[in-house]
């Protein structure tokens, strides 16, 4: 018995908190926001529509998952977020049934920054449900075409791992929806299918362009033997390989776009790498092969190789790489008809029907057409931005800032106070070409650093928009070598002073004017990793994407300023503990890594200098496996916090709380995770959150929000982690309480403007979430075990094993019925209660909002008129019987009593003033004198409303109580209520508009409008009050003795009058109710 009671507690947990495993559910009130930008989107590579209403779109990002749109793109949804992984490469929807959508994730185009994917889906009710189809190795799933005359044969094709060889690549079919595949085109390991087109009268022919290619962190290579052109006539069963005999170019092949004119299916046109780039044209299916031009077709066929042909003029061709170009001349010619949009195109579709209805996706997004290319609209409201890193400033609200691949450098705000989400036009570009870190000067937020590839660096200011070049360059002339990504980082004791790398670690101590360098080559400086400029293959693309042995990481220490941490490209992780004048590499501790791997991310205790967690990755290499390291003695030793039993997908990022040191937060390829017991066990967090590449996370010290910058699905924000430090704290016996309030964080009075630009924006305008200005306090209520009574006991059976009933009936509870609404009481710092509200909570977390409004006074009216509205206004509503809200409280620290059933606890709260007024403790008491004075006329006004409608009510019940009268004296006595009635309905009238009033009367004649009016002057007082204020105030007074003397002269006269006419007459409550005889 007794261990059974032990025990019994431990079984009703709603959190598997044995080695600090967290149960997410109970959490997702805690709020993460999406904020964008969206006017920057993102890589999209991936187009299908619904042919049977072609305004269900769906697209998919390089990294950001799959969005439909319902409405022809106006508005867009993800539909795809709880995969495990956001890069797709293929969409395809089956014509036949719409509701049946397939989706190969991992996109095709193998840049330095690709994402590669996890397999084949199915959805079978469009997009709202999924299901992993299979072929998960092959990483990168380029095409699907659907069999149109039978849906459950389905080709894929795989282009496989760039970043080494892999067997699962080539052409896949399915014959029976996806439950089993086979591999019909196969070259070697090193050879994937870079396209796949069909004939749109015959699904048994296809042709396939295969490419053998691969990429090295150092290098890219495109073409081999491997490479070539195929073509099948039994549906994927035999192929036979196109050659120079047929027309193609001699000698070796890399990359082939493909593409079939589907008014005259004989006309095949490829886009072919070789030693001399052409496009090429079949007039017999693809048996023959003739060249049509080799001059203007694309200049990086790695990275972009589609071609499209109008489905209704076979000559008329869309050639997409940097430029969307257009051919009416059967590709002789091309003409550029994408000026007006982002460069760099990978997807394109073309209504088969209407050729004008277009749609086109590049590095910066979506765009649509309706003219056929002619003109654009681009698609503000998907936010697919691809950031590096992310930084923030100490502005309240704070900004935060990064840089976005291909879409330049961003500081945007984390909150707005002003009506609407946070837009795109909120956002500011403050450095253009590929962007990365960008990071605020810490005592002068206006200026900011920011880079572009290359190593490229500039101070800007964000004010003015002048720009400083503060590039590092070696006093002797040694060529530095920058990471495309490279590394820079703030000095933490001086407020000019900044960190850069190149191969070397350098320091400015004046803002990027002079820089010194801190340390020898920290790189293994291995000459074969340096020939950037012969990288591409066939085609040589040197853009610096591929520099290598290079600085990844910078890590200054905050607890000791000769303390630096460095990580690199090629695998060393170095650390200077006395200012850069020797270095000690640490790779070879850290366990299980392989030489070489990328050492991306270090974070360094904010307390302990020797305390550093360091990410590695090296799927560059094949090898996909998740690493974190923990060391807390310089590197001596190394703990991994996170494998691939903790964790999926490779690791990006980490970051510590510096409050909490046991709470840490991880971001994967796959995802955010959270640990609570220092990196022993780890939650993934995906609440609200898709399965995103997770590339670099910051807690706000202020705030303590987590700031997440994505890879393909642009910044989110976890507000306030303080519940979380809490956790960790307790090692989540916080969450064993039945109910507990936690530490709040700072409010602050804002004063909020209205909207810019537009007002009513429609639906395809973007809005990122935008936080509350009101306080927040986070409630706990520990979810109830469903199905088990609370406080039972196990009754002890006799001695034959029978339960004593009687005991057991009378030691068990039925659960008490959980209050709807947890109460809540404000405190002044002298004890004085100045605000009572409500909430209501579920089970879990719960997020409550106060408006920082004390108690007023309840205006007159049916409703209560203005001035009542919610004073709490909780997380899920204010109630109804809270009292009225009046004026803002005065800045200063307020206690929260919260009281939920029998269960007691409570926070404090500092409230600011808007730190952008300049108002005083003296200016806010004024407005409370003349508050008080203009409330003690409202009270009275609300009385003898409250006067008025108690008198109704007094004839109501009087009337009801008639029937026992006679005829005569009932009427005489209803019609006097009448003529009560009628005078009551007058006297409202001097208050309020009448009850069922049509129409809109915005100039009321009445006390109610009156006191309104004031109203509005008295909150409005700063410092001495204004004329208005006081006059408005004398208004309302003078207004209410008006109509209080009508009232009082009523109540005196008539209704006295009424009464007593009403007593003198005697009436008894009981009918006489005579014996029922029986004849």
């Amino acid at each position: 018995m007794r261990s059974f009671r032990l025990l019994l507690p431990f079984a009703f947990l709603p959190l598997a908190l044995f080695g600090q495993k967290i149960d997410i559910k109970p959490l997702k009130d805690l709020s993460i926001r999406n904020i964008g930008p969206a006017g920057m989107s993102g890589r999209v590579t991936a187009i299908d529509v619904d042919l049977s209403d072609p305004d269900i779109i769906y697209i998919g990002g390089a990294s950001g998952g799959v969005w439909k749109s319902t409405n022809g793109g106006i508005s867009w949804n993800p539909v795809f977020d709880e995969q495990p992984l956001q890069s797709i490469g293929s969409i395809a929807v089956c014509q036949r049934n719409p509701s049946i959508v397939w989706v190969g994730t991992g996109e095709g185009n193998p840049r330095n920054s690709l994402n590669t994917g996890a397999g084949i889906y199915k959805s079978l009710d469009g997009g709202k449900t999924w299901k992993c189809m299979g072929l998960e190795k092959t990483k990168t799933l380029h095409r699907i075409i659907i069999n149109k005359d039978n849906p459950d044969i389905v080709f894929a094709a795989a282009l496989g791992s760039p970043w080494g060889p892999n067997e699962e690549r080539g052409v896949f079919r399915t014959k029976d929806g996806g439950k089993t595949w086979e591999k019909v085109l196969y070259v070697n390991n090193e050879t994937g299918c870079a396209d796949l087109v069909v004939d749109p009268t015959n699904p048994d022919k296809l042709i396939a362009a295969m490419w053998e290619h691969g990429r090295k962190p150092w290098t890219f290579n495109s073409g081999g033997p491997g490479s070539g052109l195929y073509v099948t006539l039994d549906g994927g069963t035999t192929w036979e390989k196109q050659t120079d005999k047929n027309g193609l170019p001699k000698g070796e092949l890399g990359r082939i776009g493909l593409a079939i004119a589907q008014n005259k299916p004989n006309i095949v046109y490829a886009l072919v790498e070789a030693k001399d780039n052409a496009l090429f044209k079949s007039t017999d299916g693809g048996a023959n092969w003739s060249k049509i031009n080799d001059r203007d077709i694309g200049n990086r066929p790695f990275y972009y190789a589609d071609i499209f042909v109008d489905p209704l003029n076979e000559n008329r061709l869309f050639n997409l790489y940097s430029s969307v170009t257009r051919s009416e001349d059967g590709g002789r010619s091309f003409d550029n008809i994408s000026n007006a949009i982002h460069p760099d195109h990978h997807a394109f579709w073309v209504h088969p029907q209407d050729p004008n209805y277009m749609l086109e996706g590049n590095d910066g997004g979506l765009n649509i057409s309706r003219d056929g290319g002619n003109t654009w609209r681009f698609v503000a409201n998907l936010p697919l931005a691809q950031f590096y890193h992310i930084s923030y400033d100490m502005d309240i609200p704070y900004n935060v800032a990064g840089g976005l691949q291909d879409n330049g450098s961003w500081v945007g705000p984390s909150s707005i106070w002003r009506s609407g989400g946070i837009l795109n036009q909120d956002w500011q570009e403050v450095f253009f070409g590929d962007g990365f870190d960008v990071v605020f000067k810490p005592d002068n937020n206006r200026y900011v650093y920011a880079m572009s590839q290359q190593g490229n660096v500039g101070l800007v200011d964000r004010t003015t928009g002048q720009t400083k070049f503060v590039k590092p360059v070696h006093p002797e002339g040694i060529p530095l070598r920058f990471n495309w990504n490279a590394a820079i980082s703030l000095d933490p004791f001086e407020p000019c002073g900044v960190y850069f790398g190149s191969q070397f670690l350098h320091y400015s101590n004046d803002c990027g004017q002079h820089w010194t360098i801190l340390s020898p080559d920290l790189t293994t400086n291995d000459p074969e990793k340096q020939k950037q400029d012969k990288s591409g293959g066939l085609t040589i693309d040197a853009t610096g994407a591929e520099n290598h042995t290079t600085i990844l990481a910078i890590a200054p220490s905050p607890a000791d300023k000769k303390v630096i941490w460095v990580g690199t490209d090629d695998g060393n992780l170095q650390l200077t503990r006395d200012g850069g004048t020797t270095w000690t590499n640490l790779a070879s501790r850290l366990p299980g890594v392989k030489a070489g791997s990328w050492i991306p991310y270090i974070e360094v205790s904010a307390k302990n200098p020797g305390e550093a967690f360091v990410i590695v990755n090296d799927y560059r290499r094949n090898d996909y496996r998740p690493m974190a390291f923990q060391t807390t003695d310089y590197g001596q030793s190394w703990k991994q916090i996170a494998d691939e039993k903790k964790v999926e997908g490779f690791t990006l990022s980490i970051v510590q709380d510096p409050v909490e040191p046991k709470l840490l937060w991880l971001g994967t390829d796959q995802g955010l995770y959270f640990s609570i017991d220092g990196g022993d066990s780890w939650n993934k967090w995906t609440n609200g959150y898709p399965s995103v590449q997770t590339a670099d996370l910051k807690i706000h010290p202020r705030e303590a929000d987590l700031i997440i910058g994505t890879f393909g699905r642009a910044v989110w924000i976890l507000d306030d982690t303080r519940p979380f430090r809490a956790m960790a704290a307790t090692r989540g016996d916080v969450l064993k309480k039945d109910f507990k309030v936690f530490e709040a964080p700072d409010a602050y009075l804002a004063e909020t403007r209205s909207y810019n630009g537009l007002h009513f924006p429609g639906d395809a305008e973007y809005g990122g979430a935008n936080r509350s200005t009101n306080a927040m306090i986070t409630v706990w209520v520990k979810p109830e075990e469903k199905g088990k009574p609370d406080n039972a006991e196990q009754a002890p059976a006799d001695k034959k094993g029978k339960k004593a009933d009687t005991e057991a009936k009378g030691k068990e509870k039925k659960p008490a019925k959980r209050p709807e609404r947890v109460k809540i009481a404000v405190f002044n710092t002298a004890g004085d209660t100045i605000r009572n509200f409500s909430a209501r909570l579920e089970d879990g977390m719960n997020r409550i909002y106060w408006n920082m409004r004390r108690n007023g006074v309840r205006f007159p009216g049916r409703q209560g008129g203005f001035g009542g509205g919610g004073g709490g206004r909780g997380g899920r509503g204010g109630g109804n019987d809270d009292p009225p809200a009046g004026p803002t409280v005065l800045p200063g620290v307020y206690k929260l009593v919260f009281v939920y059933g029998d269960q007691k606890d409570s926070t404090l709260l500092t409230v600011h003033d808007d730190p952008r007024l300049h108002r005083t403790i003296g200016d806010y008491q004024q407005r409370e004198a003349v508050y008080k004075d203009y409330a003690a006329v409202i009270e009275a006004a609300a009385k003898g409303y409250d006067r008025l409608q108690e008198a109704g009510k007094t004839v109501d019940r009087v009337n009801a109580a008639l029937v026992n009268l006679p005829d005569s004296t009932r009427k005489m006595i209803t019609d006097l209520g009448k003529a009560v009635k009628d005078t009551l309905a007058s006297l409202e009238k001097l208050y309020t508009q009448p009850d069922g009033m049509k129409g809109i009367q915005r100039s009321a004649d009445n006390l109610q409008a009156v006191l309104g009016g004031a109203n509005r002057y008295v909150n409005d007082i700063e410092g001495q009050p204004s004329q208005m204020a006081l006059l408005t105030v004398a208004q309302a007074k003078s207004e209410t003795r008006k109509v209080l003397d009508k009232v009082n002269a009523f109540l005196n006269g008539d209704f006295v009058a009424y009464q007593r006419k009403v007593e003198a007459v005697q009436y008894s409550l009981f009918k006489p109710l005579e014996p029922v005889r029986m004849e």
